[in-house]
């Protein structure tokens, strides 16, 4: 049975956005971890756990997807590890969890932490992200560079029609990622993922397309071309 009221804590737009998919192919669902400890300060480094919430979060998600997972990929992360682990016993499947340096920071966007790295300590998660989207930081790549190594890294990752796989990263990489396909760079609290809010994605016919909080959008691919 499922627990209706720790499922309140999902963002509004995720249960319902699983009728919106289409059953021909397979979708991939790039997702931020489930609900972590408080750090001592702003930014939560790689130590800071999830919380038996956040856990139990993750499982119920797990349980309410509408198609096998078939492949389970997370940054490294133990909360990342941790949330893709639960999601999939909420989901009753046992799949080993795969970590990829894309999916986390430096890796995903972030190739230089020495210089990167004190300019987002300097402007936090927010700040830094939007100055991502518009080209102004120096040591990762462009908004374009990084959505093209993840789409990459998605696309072969999908399996057969009418299954899910499952991508569990970070908030910044996440907003980085979706709101760069959308075109947006003034982003505000308002656009920040919420705790284990995704984004599903699929490609057909030279596209990818994806659904973000019940909105649909697609880009071809040749767009993604320098």
């Amino acid at each position: 049975m499922k627990n209706s009221a720790i499922l309140m804590q999902l963002h509004p737009a995720l249960i319902p956005s699983l009728e919106q998919l289409p059953s021909h192919v397979p979708v991939a669902l790039v997702t931020r971890h489930s609900i972590r400890e408080q750090p001592a300060n702003r930014f939560a480094g790689y130590d800071v756990p999830l919380t038996p919430e956040g856990i139990e979060l993750a499982r119920e998600w797990g349980r309410c997807l509408n198609r096998p997972i078939v492949a389970l990929h997370s940054s490294p992360v133990g909360r990342c590890v941790k949330t893709a682990e639960a999601m999939a016993e909420g989901a009753g499947i046992e799949l080993p969890v795969a970590t990829h340096p894309a999916l986390v920071e430096p890796g995903s966007y972030v190739v230089d932490l020495p210089v990167a790295g004190p300019y987002f300590v300097k402007l936090g998660p927010l700040a830094f992200a939007r100055k991502h989207l518009k080209n102004e930081v120096r040591g990762v790549l462009s908004p374009q560079q990084g959505a093209k190594q993840l789409l990459q890294h998605i696309e072969t990752s999908l399996r057969q029609p009418g299954t899910f796989t499952v991508h569990v990263t970070h908030d910044t990489i996440l907003a980085s990622f979706i709101y760069f396909l959308r075109r947006e760079s003034d982003i505000d609290e308002a656009h920040w993922p919420w705790m284990l809010e995704g984004a599903f994605l699929w490609f057909d016919e030279g596209q990818v397309h994806w659904l973000w909080r019940g909105e649909a959008g697609s880009l071809h691919l040749d767009q993604m071309v320098e």
